[in-house]
């Protein structure tokens, strides 16, 4: 409970301080939508302890439908701040032929299982453009991430789960590449790999500006990470077919 409330509190600080910040600069509004699909989600908690399976292959994890909204604002033209909301949660269904030892808990094989994993996401970039030419820009910034996660395991009569809200420092990036003034190639994301784990949110567009309120986006974002200690192992990919809208204000 007060890892939620401070979760809650910390977003609409977040949110609050865009706010204010927004009444003399330059913001728009990044939102983006598609589908996700798994291509791996391998568990073991604890870490040492557990049953390792895979909520993609033993598991059988459906397409899902995904969005992420991202407010920025630009000072001056090179320091940007972000706010970004992306929400994260897949369902698996499916038996395996031996017993899972998860969280504490042991799921007898051949049971009916249902598994969830929820990876929200919320954090605070800083990034400075470097360089600001015609027909390329690039920034590198600093991400403060606060992740909200959760693993469960369900059959008919038993449930055991794994949650975890934590703060994650991460290596912020953008290069565009603009063909003329509508078209651009875009490539930005977020991405560390230390001892304790790793993560990256990567993604690769087609952009277009529809007009000086409106622009547009398709491409292909990769997400990868996880951590491997006592506690937990936990490494998974998700792939994005992604489109969305710039909306500057």
């Amino acid at each position: 409970m007060k890892n939620r409330l401070l979760l809650n509190a910390t977003f609409f600080l977040f949110i609050l301080s865009f706010n204010v910040l927004s009444l003399n600069g330059q913001a728009f509004l990044d939102l983006e939508t598609g589908a996700i699909g798994t291509g791996y989600n391998n568990i073991r908690i604890p870490g040492d302890q557990g049953t390792l399976f895979s909520l993609k292959d033993d598991l059988i994890s459906k397409t899902e439908i995904f969005f992420r909204l991202r407010a920025n604002y630009t000072i001056k033209s090179r320091h940007t701040l972000s706010l970004l909301y992306a929400p994260l949660e897949t369902v698996s269904n499916g038996s395996v032929p031996n017993d899972i030892i998860f969280e504490g808990v042991t799921f007898p094989a051949n049971t009916d299982l249902k598994g969830t994993y929820k990876f929200n996401s919320y954090r605070l970039t800083y990034r400075y453009e470097i360089v600001q030419k015609p027909k390329f820009e690039f920034g590198l910034g600093f991400t403060a991430k606060i992740r909200d996660a959760k693993i469960a395991l369900v059959s008919a009569v038993i449930k055991s789960e794994k949650t975890n809200v934590g703060f994650v420092p991460i290596i912020n990036f953008r290069m565009l590449w603009k063909m003329d003034e509508k078209i651009g190639i875009l490539l930005e994301g977020d991405a560390l790999a230390a001892p304790q784990g790793r993560a990256e949110d990567v993604l690769i567009a087609a952009t277009y500006r529809l007009s000086d309120r409106l622009g547009f986006k398709a491409g292909y974002r990769i997400l990868e990470g996880g951590a491997d200690n006592d506690e937990v192992y936990s490494f998974a990919l998700f792939n994005y077919a992604s489109v969305g809208l710039f909306i500057y204000l």
